[in-house]
């Protein structure tokens, strides 16, 4: 039941990811979306999910919380060490000029979570029914978002659009894969937590620093604005209605 769950899972995904290559023609539109539906996912089920996870704290504050600003250092880090090679290597820094690594490192994080999205599946439906169901529907309705936004972040960063079809694929697998895996093992709650919150972090420096400046940088327009709140909007509705 739990794959056959998670082949909606995979469904939904490939269908976010076919809307984001179909409306190129407004870029800035998708990418307002796309940083909405991201700031969401952060915001309204990553970290609260990775609080309830990991109970652990560390000089009075959560790990899950630490591990989110590393998470964000991290992508900052990486990011700037790319982009420092790529210049020294006779390419330009800057705008324009992203290293295609960063988004297929982001996109491979997406996919990891995706997996964790399988996992999640799997592990409800070994406890009841009720939960199993309950859970799918939240990952179904989430993972349209995943596809959108694995495909836009790897094309966002220069990638070829064969990468980014690759990498929408990947993502659409990995929750099938990892309800499969729950046959075969256990994710102890507390590391289950501190990935969530990892993720979270690199997933909002994404979003912030990239994503939607880029978005508003050409269309500053209240469409694109309006595109953003309603990306977060429509999380808060999956995680009010999964709840």
């Amino acid at each position: 039941m739990a794959v056959f769950v998670a082949l909606g899972a995979f469904l939904m995904t490939l269908a976010g990811g076919w809307t984001a290559q179909r409306v190129t023609d407004r870029r800035h539109l998708v990418l307002g979306l796309a940083g909405g539906l991201m700031l969401g996912v952060v915001g309204l089920d990553l970290l609260p999910e990775a609080l309830h996870a990991a109970h652990r704290e560390i000089f009075g504050v959560p790990a899950a919380l630490l591990l989110f600003v590393t998470g964000f250092l991290l992508a900052h880090l990486v990011e700037r060490t790319l982009a420092a090679r790529q210049a020294a290597h006779g390419g330009a820094e800057g705008e324009g000029h992203r290293a295609p690594e960063v988004g297929l490192a982001a996109a491979g994080a997406m996919v990891g979570h995706s997996a964790m999205d399988g996992v999640a599946i799997g592990a409800a439906f070994q406890v009841d029914g009720g939960m199993g169901t309950a859970v799918a529907l939240a990952v179904i309705a989430h993972d349209f978002a995943d596809g959108f936004n694995t495909f836009t972040v790897t094309s966002l960063y220069g990638n070829a659009r064969r990468r980014a079809v690759g990498m929408l694929v990947a993502d659409a697998c990995a929750p099938v894969l990892g309800a499969l895996s729950t046959a075969f093992l256990h994710i102890p709650g507390p590391v289950l937590g501190g990935y969530l919150g990892l993720f979270g972090g690199v997933l909002l420096y994404l979003a912030a620093a990239e994503i939607l400046p880029e978005a508003h940088h050409e269309h500053p327009a209240r469409s694109t604005l309006l595109c953003t709140v309603a990306g977060a909007a429509f999380i808060w509705l999956v995680v009010g209605i999964s709840g």
